[in-house]
């Protein structure tokens, strides 16, 4: 099969086909994928997440140090000495698992901690702890919406909120457009029960940054509650790294919060933060919840800890701002399309799918690791190369990502004569 008339999207239906025959169609796609380089998929680490990465090389089997640009442990906190300590005492003290699902009898001091520590970072009232980023999401609009509800989402949302709300009536609004969301709302208004709108504060594939104050004004305005998803946002943007809400000084009054354990508190997981009554309604309707064992107790005293480095240790935040604002003003001024990006996350537009799979194999082959999207993930005209960075991220790092990407951007005329310039007359 010749993998570059193909896509993801072909083989979710295949007419006449049972899984055990898709599922060989499938492989014979990857296995064109392989032959031409392009498997950009597990690649196997030898040494955890940090700003360089022992990586086990697909094609020779060997190992190769390769600067790791596709983390979202942003402030380097899966492997900060206060954290590890934490999780290493809580590991001691309770064991390696919870031996039960927390409703029933797997709920520890522990875990009670931590659920009190996000209510208050994120300005709520209470919380409820996954054991899973996309979980917490799914399974809490599985649990909170209905038939005579409706999600209005906007376009860009992550994939654990679309999948939560497959019970529910769906709308979509064009990203970050608030016309087109006050629209939705005006024609909602008198028709639903519950109208909840639902955006991500830092966007996970554009970098930017969701207008929270303007969203929420308006849907109150409406009638209708907002739910942000802070996955990208917590330990990055606001004063003291407590995200969207406080960078926008809207602490207590986003309805609901949600977040992942697993991007800028470097471990493992899900929250929601809300008021007291949604949170205590959760605990017995959210299926993911209630039959799920309860977190591990090292992930939970890892957490307690990393939300403390966050708010003491600023210059970790400040060292990743560091880091973006050099990054981002060197490839702007080789004249890449990064879009409206604005925090750590950086999409490099190419809008040409076969040019992102080579530009990956190629940054790949000189030891920078990055993830190639396309289509479907994205839509074809917006295929790229994503890029995040992490506080620990030398400027030596910076270079040497900048120089390939300048290098490769010439050669494949992802980049225009005009803008080329030398790197080196850029760094200050």
């Amino acid at each position: 099969m010749d993998s570059t008339k193909h896509s993801l999207k072909d083989f979710l239906y295949i007419p006449d086909a049972d899984i055990m025959e898709r599922a060989s169609i499938f492989q014979s796609y990857t296995n064109d994928i392989r032959e031409k380089h392009h498997y950009q998929y597990r690649r196997v680490s030898l040494n955890g997440s940090g700003p360089t990465m022992e990586v086990i090389d697909h094609y020779t089997g060997k190992v190769r140090e390769m600067i790791y640009m596709a983390s979202n442990d942003y402030l380097n906190l899966t492997r900060h000495p206060r954290v590890l300590v934490a999780g290493q005492s809580a590991l001691l003290k309770y064991g390696a698992g919870a031996g039960s699902v927390p409703l029933l009898g797997g709920t520890m001091d522990i875990h009670c901690q931590l659920e009190k520590d996000v209510a208050a970072f994120k300005g709520c009232e209470d919380a409820i702890i996954y054991t899973s980023g996309f979980g917490s999401n799914s399974n809490t609009l599985l649990a909170l919406l209905s038939k005579q509800d409706i999600a209005i989402l906007d376009q860009y949302v992550h994939a654990s909120i679309v999948d939560g709300c497959s019970k529910t009536n769906i709308r979509y609004f064009r990203h970050n457009n608030l016309e087109a969301l006050e629209r939705i709302l005006s024609k909602a208004q008198d028709e639903y029960v519950t109208k909840l709108v639902i955006v991500d504060g830092v966007y996970s594939m554009d970098g930017d940054i969701a207008p929270l104050d303007k969203i929420v004004e308006l849907a109150h305005q409406y009638g209708a509650y907002v739910m942000v998803d802070e996955a990208h946002a917590t330990g990055v943007i606001g004063e003291n790294g407590r995200g969207t809400p406080e960078h926008f000084h809207l602490e207590s009054k986003v309805d609901i919060v949600a977040g992942t354990f697993s991007k800028g508190f470097g471990a493992v997981g899900g929250f929601i933060a809300s008021n007291s009554n949604l949170i205590e309604y959760l605990r017995f309707y959210s299926r993911g919840y209630m039959f799920s064992t309860a977190m591990t107790p090292q992930a939970a005293g890892s957490l307690c800890e990393a939300m403390k480095v966050i708010v003491e240790e600023p210059e970790l935040r400040d060292k990743l701002w560091d880091n973006i604002r050099y990054f981002r003003e060197n490839l702007l001024s080789l004249g890449f399309n990064l879009g409206q990006a604005e925090t750590a996350i950086f999409p490099i537009i190419i809008g040409d799918d076969w040019k992102v799979k080579e530009l990956g194999r190629r940054l790949d082959e000189m030891g920078i690791y990055v993830n190639p999207v396309f289509y479907p993930a994205v839509s074809r005209n917006l295929s790229r190369i994503r890029i995040s960075l992490m506080a620990e991220h030398t400027r030596e790092h910076l270079d040497a990502a900048l120089n390939a990407l300048e290098d490769l951007g010439r050669e494949f005329g992802i980049i225009k004569e005009a803008a080329k310039q030398d790197i080196a007359a850029t760094i200050k």
